[in-house]
C-alpha cells in the first residue's frame, strides 16, 4: 500500500509540473516558473523510473535524481521561484538573458551541490551546513510567499491567500524535514517521507499556478480600469 501512495504522489507532482508548467509559459509568457516546473516534473519522472527498475544506488539514474534535487533545492524553488512570482507583485519583466543566466546557475548549483545529498550530516561539515543553507533558502523563499498570499488577500483571493499559505507551511515542513528530522517510523528508503514530499510538491505546483493566476487577473482589472473611465467620458 506504501508504494502504491508513493507512485500516486510521484504520478502527481509529474501531471502537476507538465501540466501547469506548460500553462506558465503558454499562457503568461513566465518562462522562470514554466520552466522549473518543468524541471520538478522531470526529477519526478527520474525517481519514478528509478524506482520502477529496483531503485539501484549504483544507477545513473540516482546520480541524476540528485542533480535535480539540489539544482530546485538551491535555485530552483528559491529565487527562480520569487523572481518569476515577481512578474505579478511588481510587475517585473525578465530578459531572456536573465532567464538563461539564473538557470545557468542552478545547472551549476546542481552539478556542485549534488555531491553533499546523503552525506552523514554528524561527520561531514560541507554537508551539514549546505544542509542549513538550504532551509534558511526555503525559510526566505517562504517569507516572500508570506508577502505574495497578503497581495492575493488585499485583491480579495481569500481562498488562493489561504491555500498558498497552508501549502508553504507544509513545503517549509518538508524541508525541515528533510535532512534534521527524518521520521522515526519511515523504513530504510524513507517510502512515508517521500509520498509526503511529493503529494506536497505537486500540490504547490497546483496552488501556486492558481494564486498567480488570481493575481494576474486582479492586475489585468486594474489595467483595464482607467481605460474603460476613459471610454465613459469620450
Amino acid at each position: 500500500m506504501k508504494e502504491v501512495l508513493f507512485l500516486l504522489a510521484d504520478l502527481w507532482m509529474i501531471f502537476a509540473g507538465y501540466f501547469y508548467g506548460w500553462k506558465f509559459i503558454r499562457r503568461y509568457g513566465n518562462y522562470l516558473l514554466g520552466l522549473e516546473w518543468m524541471v520538478v516534473a522531470t526529477s519526478g519522472s527520474n525517481f519514478l523510473l528509478w524506482s520502477l527498475l529496483g531503485a539501484d544506488s549504483g544507477s545513473v539514474l540516482y546520480d541524476v535524481a540528485y542533480f535535480f534535487d539540489a539544482f530546485s533545492r538551491s535555485v530552483g524553488i528559491t529565487l527562480i521561484l520569487v523572481m518569476g512570482l515577481m512578474m505579478v507583485t511588481h510587475r517585473y519583466k525578465p530578459s531572456r538573458g536573465v532567464d538563461v543566466a539564473v538557470f545557468g546557475a542552478a545547472v551549476v548549483g546542481g552539478l556542485f551541490l549534488r555531491q553533499f545529498h546523503g552525506v552523514d550530516l554528524h561527520t561531514d561539515r560541507a554537508a551539514f551546513w549546505v544542509a542549513v543553507c538550504y532551509v534558511v533558502g526555503n525559510l526566505l523563499t517562504a517569507a516572500f510567499i508570506g508577502y505574495f498570499v497578503k497581495r492575493l488577500w488585499n485583491a480579495g483571493a481569500k481562498w488562493p491567500a489561504i491555500w498558498t499559505g497552508l501549502v508553504t507551511a507544509a513545503g517549509t515542513t518538508i524541508a525541515l524535514t528533510y535532512d534534521f528530522f527524518p521520521l522515526p517510523f519511515d523504513d530504510a528508503n524513507r517510502t512515508i517521507f517521500y509520498t509526503a514530499a511529493l503529494a506536497t510538491w505537486g500540490t504547490q505546483g497546483f496552488i501556486y499556478f492558481r494564486a498567480y493566476r488570481a493575481l494576474h487577473d486582479h492586475n489585468a482589472s486594474l489595467d483595464a480600469t482607467p481605460a474603460r473611465a476613459t471610454g465613459a467620458l469620450t
